[in-house]
């Protein structure tokens, strides 16, 4: 009975140790998956361009680009775009703007996490202008203008006719505190 109890207890062991390992491994295998398919807002292919980008405009095509915004749980502010889509020609520079409001009594620091779908448009969509190149402080409140200026590579795939560039706003204030403390004491 002592022998049957201890290889029960050795096989429960090693189911823990196993399913732990599993949990342990599936990050690095969520992390792959979102940068093969472009899932779950991974930004890492979405174009940041800081210097203005010369293309030529190709007037024959059109691309609807809609614009989403989310806020993560817990971030009590208010998100949304100046508008909710628009027509664009590639290789041609648009600007619009988003919104966000404050609404709790204390100032906050938020970072917004851009996402380009479908995959295939994630590398044309560049972003020369965006308040997601740098967290935004809003103190209690406070209502903020953001502007976006953006353009579409004209070698973005034909197949692809609207773009859907998403935001989602973390709150970071935790985080910009103790970067601000550890500066100071540098």
């Amino acid at each position: 009975m002592i022998n049957a109890n201890r290889k029960s207890a050795s096989k429960l062991f090693v189911v823990a140790i196993a399913m732990f390992g599993f949990g342990y491994a599936l990050v690095p295998l969520y992390d792959l998956l979102c940068d093969i398919t472009g899932l779950n807002g991974k930004s890492d292919t979405v174009t940041q361009q800081q210097q203005p980008v010369d293309f030529t405009v190709d007037e024959s095509r059109t691309i609807t680009v809609e614009f989403v915004t989310n806020l993560n749980q817990g971030m009590a502010w208010d998100f949304k775009p100046e508008i909710a889509k628009m027509q664009v020609h590639p290789g041609k520079a648009y600007q619009t703007s988003f919104f966000v409001n404050n609404k709790t009594m204390r100032s906050m620091v938020g970072q917004a996490v851009p996402s380009v779908a479908p995959y295939a448009a994630a590398n044309h969509f560049i972003k020369t202008e965006c308040f997601c190149f740098t967290d935004q402080l809003l103190e209690a409140g406070e209502t903020m203008e953001m502007p976006v200026v953006f353009l579409i590579n004209p070698a973005l795939p034909e197949h692809v006719k609207t773009v859907t560039l998403s935001y989602t706003y973390f709150d970071v204030s935790n985080t910009a505190d103790n970067k601000m403390i550890n500066l100071k004491t540098i």
